[in-house]
């Protein structure tokens, strides 16, 4: 008997620029797939320069964060990229057999924000860059994709945009779950951000990096730009503080072996099962 197929599109955001990101998804859906008892085929489109953009007919999709801004930019790429998952949303309305799922990261969390009209989409004061903590609300704390972490939890946070000012009237009406939110910081006169949002039972994204790895943050972090800004943001003992988490098991190595991989493992079977009755 044939395995069955689960099939991804990977959504490629950022524009060609050199990145981590996309070999940190790879390397997931790769490890992940091995545990599951179907071919997982997956497909990388470049959404943002070439304009490709998959249609409807695969089960899961991740989205990758990327440069630049998410604010509105009317280009030929952004129209296709909002259809396809409007298409997707509407079509989950309709076939509660078969449902398609969705993870957005960074950038294209960012977007879906805005195009949801969650919150302010605005630009920072100064750009974050590194390995923060992130804090669960009271529904991220039972919410299964995070079940593995602890909270606060640590993850990798690298954005000039963020999400602020939440419509709290349309959230509830919507049904959408904000689950975690950046650091308090009461000395400082900011409002925090909105980190991972449950937009559906099928739809999950956050604002941070849950793919990023050690091996690709410390290419990141030896780059004398990202050293100097992290630095100057942050001072220097925090920027060694930084370096030395990135081999600490219970910082973003949990992160990048649970949030992901625990969506996936959610989605696929899901996929299966309903797989059984078509």
């Amino acid at each position: 008997m044939d395995m069955p197929v689960i099939r991804v599109a990977v959504l490629d955001m950022y524009d060609r620029v050199e990145n981590q990101g996309m070999r940190g998804i790879r390397s997931l859906l790769y490890l992940q797939s091995k545990k599951v008892d179907a071919q997982v085929r997956w497909h990388v489109f470049d959404v943002r320069h070439a304009g490709d953009v998959p249609d409807d007919s695969y089960d899961i999709y991740i989205s990758s964060g990327g440069p630049g801004s998410p604010l509105e930019s009317n280009l030929p790429w952004e129209k296709k990229y909002f259809k396809l998952m409007d298409d997707l949303w509407e079509y989950n309305l309709h076939h509660a057999d078969r449902k398609k799922h969705v993870f957005l990261i960074c950038h294209s969390f960012q977007l879906m924000c805005r195009h949801k009209k969650i919150g302010v989409v605005t630009k920072r004061k100064s750009p974050a860059f590194g390995i923060f903590p992130i804090h669960k609300t009271e529904t991220g704390l039972h919410d299964p994709v995070f079940s593995g972490l602890p909270d606060p939890f640590y993850a990798t946070d690298s954005r000039e945009y963020q999400v602020i000012q939440p419509d709290w009237h349309r959230i509830r009406k919507e049904g959408y779950k904000i689950l975690a939110i950046e650091k308090d910081r009461p000395h400082v006169p900011l409002e925090r951000a909105l980190m991972s949002i449950r937009f559906s039972e099928e739809f999950f994204g956050t604002q941070f990096h849950p793919e990023a790895d050690p091996h690709g943050m410390i290419r990141y972090f030896t780059r004398t730009d990202k050293k100097e800004a992290i630095i100057k943001n942050y001072g220097e003992d925090k920027y060694y503080k930084m370096v030395d988490m990135l081999d600490d098991p219970d910082k973003i190595v949990l992160t990048q072996s649970s949030v992901i991989p625990a969506f996936l493992s959610i989605a696929f079977e899901k996929v299966l099962q309903a797989a059984v009755y078509v």
